[in-house]
């Protein structure tokens, strides 16, 4: 019989979370997150061994406190999924390890789950759910893809960043402006301050007739613009916040509804720390919704790192009989393609 109620666990990186799913309801119980935002701000970014310190102190309070708002015991959780991977090796090692041990000590099964899938299936969670096939947007911190999906499991890669992912790219500019981390959301921020074309910077592979994405170019013409006009003052900075933005989303939505033609599909998902980007969700919704394309969102609590996406699915790997495994020897993959999942 598929486990019912999925314990759910994410350590990839600077969120610790947890949730507990029912599979049988196909609804979510409860969820809970700590991030390590405070944690990571003094540095500018995120600091491996700290973040894995962390996750270990996180952990177990989390677990009682999913527990307890979903008015479920430890003993009701029928299968244990987890974070394989692609994230830092030693946070992943926390959450991998706690998994395995919860399970082996309840006698379940585990399920490891990649990352990037917990992210693309994330709008399942929503109200509004997808179905199946469709083209999904997977833009954060680290990754910039565009995936066809067939079903849960079955992913091709359709076009990736060649450099910098979307995120990334933010969080670089953001310091070039003296922005605080995490620096995505303060640009964003900043941006709806700016000036439409007061500055304009270039479009990366928009016209290279492939679904690839390439950003690096784009930060280093911020930062040539920003050496050429010297210290650049608050309505300055908001213009030029403005003008990354606008090249960005421009070249995502671009590239998505291109490879939406191509697939001939109607439907598109985005997910990913960039998919909660309102500029990118309004051009995405003006786009799709005069090419009649269907377009679908995670919950913006759900964009960014979450136990629920890990429990969610971990639920639907459950159900197919993928990756289902007694707990026991584990590895994590801080590399791993989302298609060889």
């Amino acid at each position: 019989m598929p486990a019912m109620l999925i314990l759910g666990i994410e350590s990839s990186c600077d969120e610790t979370g947890l949730a507990l799913y029912d599979a049988q309801a196909g609804r979510l119980l409860a969820h809970a997150l700590h991030s390590q935002i405070v944690l990571h701000r003094d540095y500018g970014g995120v600091v491996p061994e700290l973040a894995s310190r962390d996750h270990i102190r996180r952990t177990v309070p989390l677990l009682r406190q999913v527990l307890s708002d979903a008015g479920r015991s430890l003993g009701e959780v029928d299968a244990v999924a987890y974070t394989q991977g692609p994230g830092l090796a030693g946070a992943l090692l926390v959450g991998a390890a706690f998994a395995e041990g919860l399970a082996a000590a309840l006698g379940r099964p585990v399920i490891p789950v990649h990352h990037l899938e917990g992210h693309l299936l994330s709008p399942l969670l929503s109200s509004r759910p997808p179905a199946f096939p469709f083209i999904a947007l997977l833009v954060s911190g680290g990754h910039s893809q565009l995936m066809f999906v067939a079903g849960v499991g079955q992913y091709r890669l359709l076009g990736e960043t060649l450099d910098d992912a979307a995120g990334e790219a933010f969080d670089k500019t953001a310091q070039l402006l003296g922005l605080p981390y995490p620096g995505g959301p303060a640009l964003s921020a900043l941006a709806e301050r700016g000036r439409p074309d007061v500055c304009r910077f270039p479009r990366p592979m928009l016209h290279s007739g492939n679904l690839d994405f390439s950003f690096s170019g784009l930060k280093t013409a911020a930062l040539t613009h920003i050496r050429e006009i010297g210290e650049p003052g608050e309505q300055q900075r908001a213009d030029i916040a403005r003008a990354f933005q606008d090249a960005i989303v421009e070249v995502l939505v671009e590239k998505s509804l291109r490879a939406v033609e191509q697939s001939g599909l109607g439907r598109l998902v985005v997910a990913g720390g960039v998919g909660a980007n309102r500029e990118l969700r309004r051009r995405l919704d003006e786009r799709t919704g005069k090419a009649g394309v269907s377009v679908f969102y995670p919950e913006f609590e759900f964009c960014t790192d979450n136990g629920a996406m890990i429990a969610l699915a971990g639920a639907l790997r459950c159900a197919a009989d993928i990756s289902r495994k007694p707990a026991g020897a584990f590895a994590v993959r801080p590399r791993w393609p989302l298609d060889d999942c």
